[in-house]
Protein backbone atom coordinates (compact mmCIF):
# COMPACT_ATOMS: atom_id res chain seq x y z
CA UNK A 1 0.00 0.00 0.00
CA UNK A 2 1.39 3.38 -1.00
CA UNK A 3 2.22 5.85 1.43
CA UNK A 4 1.09 8.88 0.38
CA UNK A 5 -1.36 9.48 -2.34
CA UNK A 6 1.06 10.78 -5.03
CA UNK A 7 0.79 9.31 -8.14
CA UNK A 8 4.03 7.43 -9.37
CA UNK A 9 5.00 9.92 -12.15
CA UNK A 10 5.67 13.15 -11.79
CA UNK A 11 3.26 15.89 -12.84
CA UNK A 12 4.16 19.40 -14.40
CA UNK A 13 4.50 22.18 -12.55
CA UNK A 14 1.90 25.24 -12.29
CA UNK A 15 3.20 27.93 -14.75
CA UNK A 16 3.03 30.38 -11.85
CA UNK A 17 4.50 28.13 -9.09
CA UNK A 18 7.77 27.61 -11.61
CA UNK A 19 8.44 30.99 -12.36
CA UNK A 20 8.14 31.39 -8.24
CA UNK A 21 10.41 28.75 -7.40
CA UNK A 22 12.78 30.50 -10.30
CA UNK A 23 12.17 34.09 -8.75
CA UNK A 24 13.10 32.79 -5.18
CA UNK A 25 16.05 30.40 -6.43
CA UNK A 26 17.38 33.93 -7.35
CA UNK A 27 16.74 36.06 -5.04
CA UNK A 28 17.64 33.98 -2.09
CA UNK A 29 21.01 33.65 -3.81
CA UNK A 30 21.43 37.51 -3.50
CA UNK A 31 19.84 38.05 0.22
CA UNK A 32 22.71 35.09 1.04
CA UNK A 33 25.43 37.79 -0.19
CA UNK A 34 24.31 40.18 1.97
CA UNK A 35 24.33 38.08 5.10
CA UNK A 36 28.08 36.92 4.45
CA UNK A 37 29.02 40.57 3.60
CA UNK A 38 27.91 41.68 7.26
CA UNK A 39 31.49 43.66 8.07
CA UNK A 40 31.08 44.28 12.14
CA UNK A 41 32.71 42.84 14.69
CA UNK A 42 32.52 40.06 15.56
CA UNK A 43 31.96 39.05 12.10
CA UNK A 44 30.80 35.79 12.60
CA UNK A 45 27.29 35.46 13.04
CA UNK A 46 25.23 33.70 15.10
CA UNK A 47 21.56 34.06 16.29
CA UNK A 48 22.93 35.52 19.80
CA UNK A 49 26.11 37.82 18.53
CA UNK A 50 26.57 40.89 19.50
CA UNK A 51 27.38 43.97 18.49
CA UNK A 52 31.24 45.44 19.47
CA UNK A 53 30.86 48.42 17.95
CA UNK A 54 29.06 51.74 18.18
CA UNK A 55 24.66 51.93 17.68
CA UNK A 56 24.78 54.13 14.17
CA UNK A 57 22.00 53.80 11.68
CA UNK A 58 24.50 52.13 9.48
CA UNK A 59 25.74 49.29 11.87
CA UNK A 60 21.57 49.06 13.00
CA UNK A 61 20.87 48.39 9.39
CA UNK A 62 23.57 45.83 8.74
CA UNK A 63 22.67 44.12 11.58
CA UNK A 64 18.97 43.98 11.39
CA UNK A 65 19.17 42.78 7.73
CA UNK A 66 22.40 40.35 7.70
CA UNK A 67 21.32 38.46 11.26
CA UNK A 68 17.77 39.33 11.38
CA UNK A 69 15.30 40.22 8.34
CA UNK A 70 17.40 38.39 5.61
CA UNK A 71 17.75 34.84 7.39
CA UNK A 72 14.72 33.18 6.12
CA UNK A 73 16.94 32.33 2.55
CA UNK A 74 18.48 29.12 3.89
CA UNK A 75 14.80 27.89 4.97
CA UNK A 76 12.80 28.37 1.78
CA UNK A 77 15.91 26.87 0.13
CA UNK A 78 15.30 23.98 1.43
CA UNK A 79 11.99 23.80 0.64
CA UNK A 80 12.01 24.37 -1.96
CA UNK A 81 14.75 21.13 -2.93
CA UNK A 82 12.16 19.18 -0.23
CA UNK A 83 9.31 19.58 -2.79
CA UNK A 84 10.86 19.72 -5.90
CA UNK A 85 12.52 16.31 -4.80
CA UNK A 86 9.39 14.74 -3.56
CA UNK A 87 7.47 16.05 -6.83
CA UNK A 88 9.73 14.03 -9.05
CA UNK A 89 9.61 10.98 -7.45
CA UNK A 90 8.57 7.86 -10.17
CA UNK A 91 10.25 9.51 -12.56
CA UNK A 92 13.46 6.84 -12.09
CA UNK A 93 14.56 4.66 -9.71
CA UNK A 94 16.11 6.31 -6.23
CA UNK A 95 19.07 5.03 -7.78
CA UNK A 96 19.40 6.39 -10.30
CA UNK A 97 18.38 9.62 -8.85
CA UNK A 98 20.87 9.56 -6.36
CA UNK A 99 23.40 8.66 -9.02
CA UNK A 100 22.09 11.94 -10.92
CA UNK A 101 22.33 14.19 -7.51
CA UNK A 102 26.24 13.00 -6.97
CA UNK A 103 26.84 14.32 -10.41
CA UNK A 104 24.77 17.94 -9.59
CA UNK A 105 25.26 18.15 -6.11
CA UNK A 106 28.71 16.11 -5.40
CA UNK A 107 30.79 16.67 -8.01
CA UNK A 108 30.22 20.60 -8.18
CA UNK A 109 30.91 20.38 -4.50
CA UNK A 110 34.33 18.59 -4.71
CA UNK A 111 35.42 20.79 -8.18
CA UNK A 112 34.78 24.07 -6.82
CA UNK A 113 36.46 23.06 -3.20
CA UNK A 114 39.13 22.29 -5.11
CA UNK A 115 39.49 25.51 -7.76
CA UNK A 116 38.77 27.93 -4.30
CA UNK A 117 41.98 26.09 -3.03
CA UNK A 118 43.72 26.85 -5.83
CA UNK A 119 42.81 30.53 -5.87
CA UNK A 120 43.41 30.87 -2.52
CA UNK A 121 46.97 29.24 -3.05
CA UNK A 122 47.54 32.30 -5.79
CA UNK A 123 46.12 34.86 -3.59
CA UNK A 124 48.41 34.00 -0.89
CA UNK A 125 51.75 35.11 -3.30
CA UNK A 126 51.18 38.60 -3.37
CA UNK A 127 51.28 40.38 -0.03
CA UNK A 128 48.04 42.89 -0.48
CA UNK A 129 45.63 39.93 -1.28
CA UNK A 130 47.65 37.29 1.50
CA UNK A 131 46.79 40.08 4.19
CA UNK A 132 43.26 39.91 3.38
CA UNK A 133 43.23 36.40 3.10
CA UNK A 134 44.73 36.94 6.94
CA UNK A 135 41.96 39.44 7.82
CA UNK A 136 38.91 37.65 6.66
CA UNK A 137 39.87 35.11 9.12
CA UNK A 138 37.54 32.60 7.75
CA UNK A 139 39.80 29.39 8.01
CA UNK A 140 38.34 26.72 10.51
CA UNK A 141 42.46 26.49 11.67
CA UNK A 142 42.52 29.56 13.45
CA UNK A 143 44.99 31.25 14.07
CA UNK A 144 46.10 29.50 10.92
CA UNK A 145 44.67 31.08 7.80
CA UNK A 146 47.54 30.49 4.72
CA UNK A 147 47.44 26.80 2.70
CA UNK A 148 50.83 26.94 3.15
CA UNK A 149 50.83 26.75 7.09
CA UNK A 150 48.48 23.50 6.94
CA UNK A 151 49.55 19.75 6.95
CA UNK A 152 48.54 17.42 4.33
CA UNK A 153 45.61 15.93 6.19
CA UNK A 154 44.76 19.74 6.94
CA UNK A 155 44.56 20.38 3.24
CA UNK A 156 42.59 17.42 2.42
CA UNK A 157 39.80 18.03 5.42
CA UNK A 158 39.81 21.74 3.68
CA UNK A 159 38.90 20.28 0.34
CA UNK A 160 36.56 17.65 1.43
CA UNK A 161 34.92 18.12 4.89
CA UNK A 162 35.59 22.37 5.79
CA UNK A 163 35.85 24.01 1.73
CA UNK A 164 36.93 27.93 1.74
CA UNK A 165 33.63 28.33 0.03
CA UNK A 166 32.16 27.50 3.24
CA UNK A 167 28.16 27.93 1.85
CA UNK A 168 28.97 24.40 0.07
CA UNK A 169 27.75 23.00 3.18
CA UNK A 170 24.43 23.52 1.93
CA UNK A 171 24.89 21.26 -1.25
CA UNK A 172 26.32 18.55 1.08
CA UNK A 173 23.40 18.17 3.46
CA UNK A 174 20.88 18.29 0.25
CA UNK A 175 22.85 15.16 -0.99
CA UNK A 176 22.69 13.15 2.19
CA UNK A 177 19.22 14.35 2.37
CA UNK A 178 18.36 13.06 -1.00
CA UNK A 179 20.43 9.91 -0.35
CA UNK A 180 18.26 9.42 2.68
CA UNK A 181 14.68 10.39 1.15
CA UNK A 182 13.30 6.89 1.32
CA UNK A 183 13.85 6.69 4.94
CA UNK A 184 12.80 10.66 5.12
CA UNK A 185 9.80 9.34 3.06
CA UNK A 186 8.58 6.65 5.70
CA UNK A 187 9.23 9.03 8.51
CA UNK A 188 7.20 12.25 7.40
CA UNK A 189 4.13 10.17 6.25
CA UNK A 190 3.77 7.51 8.66
CA UNK A 191 5.37 9.14 11.67
CA UNK A 192 5.05 13.05 11.42
CA UNK A 193 4.71 14.19 14.70
CA UNK A 194 7.68 12.62 15.41
CA UNK A 195 9.69 13.37 12.65
CA UNK A 196 8.82 17.25 12.43
CA UNK A 197 9.11 17.60 16.55
CA UNK A 198 12.77 15.70 16.30
CA UNK A 199 13.59 18.08 13.21
CA UNK A 200 12.42 21.17 15.00
CA UNK A 201 14.46 20.73 17.97
CA UNK A 202 17.90 20.31 15.94
CA UNK A 203 16.15 23.28 14.34
CA UNK A 204 15.70 25.67 16.63
CA UNK A 205 19.04 24.52 18.52
CA UNK A 206 20.97 24.70 15.77
CA UNK A 207 22.19 20.99 16.65
CA UNK A 208 25.28 20.01 14.43
CA UNK A 209 24.97 16.14 12.77
CA UNK A 210 28.25 14.46 11.62
CA UNK A 211 28.67 15.67 7.89
CA UNK A 212 25.04 16.96 7.64
CA UNK A 213 23.91 20.19 9.24
CA UNK A 214 20.48 19.42 11.62
CA UNK A 215 18.75 22.96 10.38
CA UNK A 216 18.05 21.61 7.29
CA UNK A 217 15.93 18.72 8.25
CA UNK A 218 12.91 20.73 9.11
CA UNK A 219 12.21 22.34 6.02
CA UNK A 220 13.31 19.93 3.50
CA UNK A 221 11.09 17.31 5.33
CA UNK A 222 8.45 20.40 4.95
CA UNK A 223 8.76 20.27 1.17
CA UNK A 224 8.47 16.94 0.92
CA UNK A 225 5.44 16.72 2.79
CA UNK A 226 3.84 19.62 0.44
CA UNK A 227 4.70 17.73 -2.28
CA UNK A 228 3.36 13.85 -1.25
CA UNK A 229 -0.05 15.12 0.29
CA UNK A 230 -0.73 17.08 -2.99
CA UNK A 231 -0.91 20.41 -0.76
CA UNK A 232 -1.52 23.79 -2.14
CA UNK A 233 1.25 25.81 -2.09
CA UNK A 234 0.62 29.14 -4.48
CA UNK A 235 -2.85 30.41 -2.53
CA UNK A 236 -2.62 31.50 1.12
CA UNK A 237 -3.55 29.29 3.88
CA UNK A 238 -6.50 30.33 5.61
CA UNK A 239 -4.81 31.05 8.94
CA UNK A 240 -2.25 33.96 6.88
CA UNK A 241 -2.43 37.12 8.11
CA UNK A 242 -0.25 39.19 6.00
CA UNK A 243 0.73 42.44 8.36
CA UNK A 244 0.49 40.30 11.43
CA UNK A 245 2.96 38.04 9.69
CA UNK A 246 4.90 41.11 8.30
CA UNK A 247 4.95 42.75 12.03
CA UNK A 248 6.51 39.02 13.59
CA UNK A 249 9.12 39.35 10.60
CA UNK A 250 9.93 43.19 11.19
CA UNK A 251 9.38 42.86 15.15
CA UNK A 252 11.44 40.12 15.82
CA UNK A 253 14.56 41.16 13.73
CA UNK A 254 14.46 44.63 15.10
CA UNK A 255 13.57 43.35 18.70
CA UNK A 256 17.18 41.15 18.38
CA UNK A 257 18.61 43.54 17.21
CA UNK A 258 18.39 46.15 19.61
CA UNK A 259 19.64 43.67 21.73
CA UNK A 260 22.38 42.90 20.26
CA UNK A 261 23.64 46.48 20.75
CA UNK A 262 22.14 47.53 24.07
CA UNK A 263 22.94 43.78 26.66
CA UNK A 264 26.48 44.32 27.05
CA UNK A 265 28.83 41.32 29.21
CA UNK A 266 28.59 39.34 30.44
CA UNK A 267 25.96 37.97 28.19
CA UNK A 268 23.87 35.36 30.07
CA UNK A 269 22.21 31.99 28.88
CA UNK A 270 18.74 33.58 29.14
CA UNK A 271 19.34 36.47 27.01
CA UNK A 272 21.57 34.41 24.31
CA UNK A 273 17.93 31.67 24.38
CA UNK A 274 15.43 34.50 23.88
CA UNK A 275 17.69 36.29 20.87
CA UNK A 276 17.59 32.68 19.56
CA UNK A 277 14.25 32.21 19.89
CA UNK A 278 13.24 35.72 18.05
CA UNK A 279 15.53 34.55 15.22
CA UNK A 280 13.50 31.35 14.58
CA UNK A 281 10.54 33.46 14.97
CA UNK A 282 11.87 35.50 11.95
CA UNK A 283 13.24 32.84 9.93
CA UNK A 284 9.42 31.04 9.93
CA UNK A 285 7.69 34.45 9.73
CA UNK A 286 9.93 35.96 7.17
CA UNK A 287 9.81 32.93 4.57
CA UNK A 288 5.71 32.95 4.85
CA UNK A 289 5.61 36.27 4.64
CA UNK A 290 7.88 36.85 2.00
CA UNK A 291 6.57 33.48 -0.25
CA UNK A 292 2.79 34.47 -0.09
CA UNK A 293 3.20 38.34 0.41
CA UNK A 294 5.54 39.09 -2.53
CA UNK A 295 3.44 37.76 -5.44
CA UNK A 296 3.34 41.22 -7.37
CA UNK A 297 6.62 41.51 -6.90
CA UNK A 298 7.69 37.77 -8.44
CA UNK A 299 5.17 38.82 -11.03
CA UNK A 300 6.83 41.99 -12.09
CA UNK A 301 10.05 40.71 -12.33
CA UNK A 302 9.21 37.36 -14.14
CA UNK A 303 8.04 39.61 -16.86
CA UNK A 304 11.29 41.11 -17.23
CA UNK A 305 13.36 39.50 -19.88
CA UNK A 306 16.74 40.45 -18.07
CA UNK A 307 15.39 39.09 -14.53
CA UNK A 308 14.58 35.81 -16.10
CA UNK A 309 18.41 35.89 -17.66
CA UNK A 310 19.65 36.59 -14.27
CA UNK A 311 17.81 33.42 -12.95
CA UNK A 312 19.69 31.14 -15.17
CA UNK A 313 23.00 32.19 -13.12
CA UNK A 314 21.98 31.36 -8.97
CA UNK A 315 24.00 28.35 -8.64
CA UNK A 316 26.58 30.64 -10.03
CA UNK A 317 26.34 33.66 -7.76
CA UNK A 318 26.06 30.95 -4.96
CA UNK A 319 30.04 29.11 -5.11
CA UNK A 320 31.38 32.41 -6.37
CA UNK A 321 30.23 34.44 -3.87
CA UNK A 322 32.10 33.42 -0.66
CA UNK A 323 35.26 33.90 0.03
CA UNK A 324 35.17 36.40 -2.76
CA UNK A 325 33.26 38.53 -0.77
CA UNK A 326 35.01 38.05 2.27
CA UNK A 327 37.97 38.85 0.98
CA UNK A 328 36.94 41.94 -1.09
CA UNK A 329 35.38 43.54 1.82
CA UNK A 330 38.94 43.05 4.26
CA UNK A 331 40.63 45.00 0.65
CA UNK A 332 37.87 47.54 0.65
CA UNK A 333 38.25 48.33 4.63
CA UNK A 334 41.92 48.50 4.79
CA UNK A 335 42.19 51.28 1.57
CA UNK A 336 38.69 52.88 1.73
CA UNK A 337 39.17 53.80 5.41
CA UNK A 338 39.53 57.56 5.15
CA UNK A 339 36.17 57.23 3.30
CA UNK A 340 32.86 58.50 5.01
CA UNK A 341 30.43 55.72 5.96
CA UNK A 342 32.51 52.96 4.47
CA UNK A 343 31.69 50.05 6.09
CA UNK A 344 27.85 50.55 5.27
CA UNK A 345 28.65 51.71 1.87
CA UNK A 346 30.66 48.50 1.04
CA UNK A 347 28.36 46.43 3.10
CA UNK A 348 25.52 47.49 0.23
CA UNK A 349 27.32 48.08 -2.87
CA UNK A 350 30.07 45.04 -2.86
CA UNK A 351 27.17 42.08 -3.19
CA UNK A 352 25.94 43.83 -6.25
CA UNK A 353 29.85 43.65 -7.51
CA UNK A 354 30.03 40.06 -6.31
CA UNK A 355 26.83 39.45 -8.21
CA UNK A 356 27.60 41.14 -11.15
CA UNK A 357 31.47 39.17 -11.37
CA UNK A 358 29.71 36.16 -11.07
CA UNK A 359 27.16 36.35 -13.64
CA UNK A 360 29.94 37.48 -15.87
CA UNK A 361 32.04 34.60 -15.21
CA UNK A 362 28.84 32.46 -15.74
CA UNK A 363 28.11 33.74 -18.82
CA UNK A 364 31.56 33.82 -20.46
CA UNK A 365 31.73 30.32 -19.57
CA UNK A 366 28.54 29.41 -20.63
CA UNK A 367 29.37 31.27 -24.19
CA UNK A 368 33.04 29.86 -24.51
CA UNK A 369 32.58 26.56 -23.31
CA UNK A 370 29.27 25.12 -22.45
CA UNK A 371 30.48 21.77 -21.66
CA UNK A 372 32.50 22.73 -18.64
CA UNK A 373 30.08 25.24 -17.54
CA UNK A 374 27.25 22.35 -17.37
CA UNK A 375 29.69 20.18 -15.43
CA UNK A 376 30.74 22.96 -12.74
CA UNK A 377 26.69 23.98 -12.43
CA UNK A 378 25.72 20.23 -12.10
CA UNK A 379 23.38 21.24 -15.76
CA UNK A 380 22.07 24.54 -14.17
CA UNK A 381 21.63 27.26 -16.08
CA UNK A 382 22.17 26.44 -19.44
CA UNK A 383 18.84 27.69 -20.64
CA UNK A 384 19.15 31.38 -22.06
CA UNK A 385 15.91 32.48 -20.84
Amino acid sequence: MPLSPASSAPTSLDPFLSQKLRFWSLVAMVLLIYVHAYNLHPRYLQPFTPVDEPLGPGTWLQYFLANGVLRFRIPILFAISGYLFARREGAQPHGQRVWRRLRTLGLPYLLWSLLWLALLWALEQFPVTRQAVVDAEISPFWPRQLLSQYSVGELVQRWLVAPAPFQLWFLRSLLVYNVAYPWLRTAILRRPAIYFGVAGLLWFFMAPLPVVEGEGLLFFGLGMWLALRQKEVLAPPPWFRPMLWVALWLGSAALKTWLAFHVGPPFSFPMALGMLALHKVGEVSGMLAAWFGLNGLVRWCMAQGWFRWLTSFSFMIYVVHVPLVNYATELALRYGRAIPHIHLLTYLALPLLVVAVSVGLGALLRGLVPGIYAVLTGGRGLATS
